[in-house]
């Protein structure tokens, strides 16, 4: 039966983004994101305590990733350097369900406001945890939220370049980190 099979938590977030874009966040039920990913509504419960958490099951692991590379980062690594290795670090571990994922999650964010509202407060969790470790190595306070802020920029703007592309073997990583060499760039010139 379809609920033993492996990937249940996957199916879910799949699922649940299709329907978002075809009947809009509201209209979706538990019930119906369980029956498209083939799962029961306990298997649901099971993992997200409801449906609003979807959206964001990957987030705490993105958090992490980037900390984790941020951290890691030669003690000597100016601020930009180590958000490199944190996005170098988070981007590496986005595959093909990811890059999958990308355009059917863009179609249903754009369709609700409550989703936009989740969306963003995703972007505002990242750009705490990169501060955060950024603090943590000694950055000051504003230049660190200028870099972590920069680093979510650079991580939206790689992801979208990534999804442009029709095929791309070099996966994520590439172009989040030359999203983050144009806004340097683009940040050097503001005088």
């Amino acid at each position: 039966m379809a609920r033993w099979e492996p990937g249940a938590r996957e199916r879910l977030v799949l699922a649940a983004v299709d329907l978002f874009a075809e009947h809009g966040y509201d209209a979706t039920t538990v019930a119906q994101i369980a029956d498209r990913a083939g799962v029961t509504k306990s298997t649901f419960f099971r993992y997200f305590p409801d449906k609003r958490e979807l959206l964001v099951a990957g987030q705490e692991t993105l958090g992490r990733l980037l900390v984790e590379g941020i951290t890691e980062a030669p003690e000597d690594a100016a601020p930009l350097a180590a958000i490199a290795a944190g996005l170098e670090r988070a981007a590496s571990a986005m595959g093909p369900m990811n890059r999958e994922l990308g355009p059917r999650l863009k179609a249903a964010v754009s369709a609700s406001a409550e989703l936009q509202e989740r969306d963003a407060l995703k972007s505002v969790g990242l750009a705490t945890a990169m501060t955060d470790a950024l603090l943590a190595r000694g950055v000051p306070d504003p230049l660190a939220h200028l870099a972590a802020e920069l680093g979510v920029l650079a991580f939206k703007r790689g992801y979208a370049a990534w999804m442009d592309l029709e095929h791309d073997e070099a996966g994520l990583a590439p172009h989040a980190l030359a999203a983050l060499e144009e806004l340097r760039a683009a940040s050097a010139s503001l005088g």
